[in-house]
């Protein structure tokens, strides 16, 4: 009888071998997991030391010869089944593929139960039966029940690395997607179209200095913004233009003020929107601050009209104009993309479906250069439809063959063709990973979508914790099918994923509309404004009359009156997206009776800060959890506000506060009574942390961040008993944090950096006994650290300047495990 076998039969009571051994298999496998798996590194390792440190226990149960009472064996049984269970998950998890990155978390969040599950069996074993059978003290029994006294530490802790760090799974991504950038510039994996067309298009640029326009032009998918960012990250281009280099989308529907404010700004060399009266004086005077070179990059023009606007010839400045269009009566040079060749596009669409350049051996090299052929060259089909194959079975390859093979060719004029044929691998998607990608169209064309943002939206509509929506962001990254963008700061695993955005091509934005769009508009789940528009669609206005099923209601128009809303019934809607361009905007009338509404986004794309209509509305908004506010004026609460008493997330973003928060104007935690998360980044006009904000008392995470007149936190901050999460980051003008910031004993992280001015850290911080993790970089003010640090030994990671770095290290001898990084230039 085999030792599964053995487990399951009854043993007299006494214990067998079975679980030993399966004990010893469980933290063999989850060793491999450790070192194979980067995204569940830490966890594989934390369960297989707490696996591990079972055996004895199990051990001196066998070997006593104590006959356990029966339920007790039954207990241990139990234990035995969901060993086997973590055994035969680790097989599993192993097998898979690193790229199916949701099938992978869910795979260890099983295993995360499991582990769960073991903790829960040892903390129920009664201690006075542990006595009799091992001859240990009682402080080690103790000691040996620390290590399961929080089975769900780890869970939580991984969460927690999500919601400020950029965590495993989308870090991994990241890397991934960049190296295939770059390995597909440069060297032996040189795609010879991309190299040739970055060889013109720099000579064009920075070896002619009588050409001020250069365009390139070419039909959807076909590499056009690749090589455009491939151009602007050319040493040579960056030589010759320095940092003096702005990227700008430009659309289907751009707001050419802001555009042009935009390109005011960078030619002023400052931040923010400046006047476009500055720029037309400087053309009119060709006379800019300096002239050094500069390059514009316009990206996605789709009118000459739009081009003539946007276009400024100053001195020792070029503008690059990517364009499916040829405006070859603006453009003083231009350059067409070149269709990959027959080798470039198979060693592109190998890479994406296997990994490799090439077919590997065995498999059907017949069905791989027919469904090459039908992508007829275009890098984005390549892609997107290889990785849509990627481990599948033939019998899938020979569908996508028999459904590509319908269409006609691609050109110019069949851009729908193009989008039927990436369609295929939106099918293969699981399901709610393709509701997701499908979500992705709710957005203006050519926006950043942050990612914190899209992920409040997926936990408030897919019944999806963070963790899950976390790996479908990096699934459909993994597929081509959304570009996730960082800032210089986010690329390590202590920024704020706050500073990680999500791009997508806008073939891939009008294949999700176009998929959202289908079946009778009243019964649909997603209500889209594809752009931006005058006034809602005619056929919204038309479909009236009855109530619409949409879950998801995305509005993006220019200034709204009350009269310009139509009489609407949404009851079903739980995310509501709002974009607008415009001082003055009336909030639609129908919010009032979205009952179940969870989500709502508010962005102005205007120049200026805008002044909400209709307020009111929030009055019926009961199960309101999420709120994002973009360059708004801030409605000023009253005490009389009806409380959003589910709302747990509130992001300000660009708003004037106006003082709107603060202690005489409203009880903050009358309104919001259940609010967890506060982010208030980039207002301009916050001189002061209201102290009311410190009446909240469940909030775990605060950030204020880019505050640039920010001088003063409250003196009672230390009332956030539940904090966690404190960023105060890029707050030049920030001198000191009140002493009551060394009595948040919850805090876990605290973000510093870029508060030049800030000239030290209160003595009594080691009171923070839960803080593990400290970003202090670009403090250049702060010289010496609190000698109390060396008694944190909670901490555990710290970012810091190399003038900091030698006081850290002292640290570092009286605080174990201890990891300092210092920040780069």
């Amino acid at each position: 009888m085999d030792h599964y076998a053995a487990l399951a039969a009854p043993a007299g009571f006494v214990l067998n071998d079975g679980a030993s051994d399966l004990i010893r298999q469980l933290a063999s496998q989850l060793g491999i997991v450790s070192r194979r798996c980067a995204s569940f590194r830490e966890g594989a390792a934390e369960f297989r030391e707490n696996v591990q440190n079972l055996l004895p226990i199990i051990q001196a149960i066998k070997y006593s010869g104590v006959e356990l009472p029966e339920k007790r064996q039954v207990e241990l049984d139990k234990l035995s089944s969901l060993l086997r269970d973590g055994v035969e998950l680790t097989h599993k998890l192993l097998a898979s593929k690193r790229w199916h990155v949701y099938q992978n978390v869910r795979l260890w969040k099983q295993m995360e139960k499991i582990e769960k599950e073991i903790s829960r069996f040892i903390q129920l074993l009664p201690v006075y039966i542990m006595a009799d059978v091992q001859q240990t003290t009682t402080a080690e029994n103790a000691a040996r029940f620390d290590s399961y006294e929080r089975p769900n530490q780890r869970i939580e802790q991984s969460l927690w690395e999500v919601r400020f760090g950029t965590g495993a799974d989308v870090a991994e991504v990241v890397k991934i997607q960049q190296e295939a950038e770059a390995e597909w510039g440069r060297g032996d994996g040189v795609i010879v179209a991309l190299e040739n067309g970055k060889r013109i298009v720099r000579e064009m640029l920075i070896g002619r200095d009588d050409q001020h326009i250069v365009g390139i032009h070419g039909i959807g998918g076909s590499g056009k913004t690749t090589l455009a960012r491939e151009i602007i990250r050319d040493a040579q281009v960056k030589a010759h233009f320095g940092d003096r280099i702005l990227f700008l989308t430009v659309s289907q529907s751009p707001n050419i003020d802001v555009l042009k404010a935009r390109i005011t700004s960078f030619f002023m060399g400052c931040n923010g929107y400046a006047s476009y009266d500055h720029l037309s004086q400087w053309t009119l005077q060709q006379s800019l601050p300096d002239e050094q070179p500069r390059l514009i990059l316009l990206d996605d023009v789709w009118t000459s009209q739009a081009l003539r606007q946007l276009y400024f010839q100053t001195p020792g400045s070029k503008t690059l104009v990517v364009s499916r269009f040829n405006f070859d009566t603006i453009y003083t040079l231009k350059y067409e993309m070149e269709i990959l060749s027959e080798g470039d596009s198979m060693a592109l669409f190998c890479q994406s479906a296997f990994g490799q350049r090439a077919i590997p051996p065995g498999f059907n090299e017949t069905v791989v250069k027919q469904v090459v052929s039908e992508c007829e060259g275009l890098p984005l089909a390549l892609k997107v439809i290889g990785a849509s194959l990627r481990d599948k079975e033939e019998k899938y390859w020979e569908g996508a063959k028999a459904h590509l093979s319908k269409g006609e060719p691609i050109s110019d004029t069949h851009r729908s063709l193009l989008s039927e044929r990436m369609a295929i691998s939106i099918n293969y998607l699981q399901p709610i990973v393709r509701e997701c990608f499908l979500d992705l169209g709710a957005f203006p064309e050519g926006m950043k979508i942050p990612l914190d943002m899209l992920v409040r939206i997926w936990v408030e509509t897919r019944g999806i914790d963070e963790e899950e929506a976390y790996a479908i962001v990096a699934e459909l990254s993994n597929k081509n099918l959304l570009t996730l963008v960082q800032d210089a700061r986010a690329g390590d695993s202590y920024s704020s994923y706050f500073e990680i955005s999500i791009t997508q091509h806008d073939v891939l934005r009008d294949l999700a509309i176009q998929l959202s769009s289908q079946g009778e508009i009243k019964a649909r789940k997603r209500l889209l404004m594809p752009r931006r528009e005058r006034e809602l669609p005619g056929d919204w206005d038309r479909n009236s009359n009855r109530p619409f099923q949409a879950q998801i209601v995305s509005v993006h128009t220019e200034k709204m009156e009350d009269t310009a809303w139509q009489q609407m019934d949404f009851p079903k809607a739980e995310v509501l997206i709002i974009n607008f361009s415009a001082e003055d905007y009336f909030l639609p009338p129908f919010i009032d009776n979205m009952m179940n509404l969870r989500a709502l986004i508010v962005i102005n794309h205007g120049t200026t800060n805008a002044v909400l209509r209709n307020f009111s509305v929030f009055g019926n908004l009961a199960n309101l959890r999420s709120l994002w506010l973009e360059k708004i004026c801030v409605p000023q609460l009253t005490d009389t506000t009806f409380p959003l008493r589910k709302m747990k997330k509130i992001c300000l973003v660009l708003c004037k506060i106006n003082n709107s928060l603060g202690k005489s104007a409203v009880d903050l935690p009358q309104i919001f009574p259940g609010l967890v998360d506060l982010t208030i980044d980039h207002c301009d006009d916050l001189f002061e942390l209201p102290s009311g904000i410190c009446g909240l008392s469940r909030v775990r995470n605060l950030n204020i961040t880019n505050c640039h007149i920010l001088q003063k936190l409250p003196a009672d901050l230390d009332r956030l008993s539940n904090l966690e999460i404190l960023r105060v980051y890029a707050c030049p003008n920030l001198k000191s944090l009140p002493l009551s910031v060394c009595e948040l004993s919850s805090l876990k992280y605290l973000d510093i950096s870029q508060c030049v001015n800030l000239t030290q850290l209160p003595e009594g911080i080691s009171r923070m006994t839960s803080l593990e993790k400290i970003d202090m970089r670009e403090c250049p003010q702060v010289m010496h650290l609190p000698m109390s640090f060396r008694l944190m030994k909670s901490l555990r990671n710290v970012i810091c300047d190399e003038e900091l770095a030698s006081g850290w290290k002292e640290v570092a001898k009286a605080v174990p495990n201890l990891n300092i990084k210092i920040a780069e230039k």
